[in-house]
């Protein structure tokens, strides 16, 4: 028997830690299957009907939420993808309104800071790894120094340091 709270729950959190798309097919695959709500057909189905379907390739998990649990599940589905970018547009409206205000610009800054604190300690956390040689070492302070020049894109970072990787561990 599905607990509807769970199964919105599922979905809910899919459609949160997911970028969109298909991303969130591998989560719900693992916890409806897990719960054996689900069987591999549906997920096939899903996205069967998705594709010839208009309209934006995430809405396939509505389909699947007919599949596993009819128009309840249909509806619960829905609600569930449709949640966070509400969420997103609420508080992009209310930012907007308040955006100006001192204490909000010092959160702001504060929150960046401690992004900034968090990056720099999971960096020294995962180089400090036991086995990280010079390889691993110089990669991070060449991307380190290449970021303090501001002059690359994050995205140009990552591939260049990809690419050293790629040559360094070949």
């Amino acid at each position: 028997m599905i607990n509807p709270l769970l199964y919105f729950l599922i979905f809910l959190r899919a459609s949160l830690f997911s970028s969109g798309g298909l991303a969130n097919l591998p989560m719900l695959q693992q916890d409806l299957l897990g719960l054996k709500w689900a069987q591999h057909a549906d997920f096939g189905r899903a996205i069967a009907i998705s594709e010839l379907s208009p309209g934006p390739s995430g809405l396939w998990v509505i389909a699947l939420g007919y599949l596993t649990y009819g128009i309840p599940g249909a509806a619960l589905a829905f609600i569930a993808i449709i949640l966070p970018p509400l969420f997103v547009l609420v508080i992009s409206a209310i930012y907007d309104r308040i955006e100006r205000q001192r204490w909000v610009q010092g959160m702001m800054k504060g929150i960046t800071l401690a992004i900034v604190g968090i990056s720099l300690a999971s960096g020294w956390n995962l180089i400090q790894q036991p086995g990280a040689g010079w390889r691993e070492w110089a990669i991070a302070l060449c991307v380190f120094a290449l970021g303090l020049t501001q002059k690359f894109h994050v995205v140009i970072l990552l591939a260049l340091a990809g690419i050293a990787g790629f040559f360094l561990y070949h």
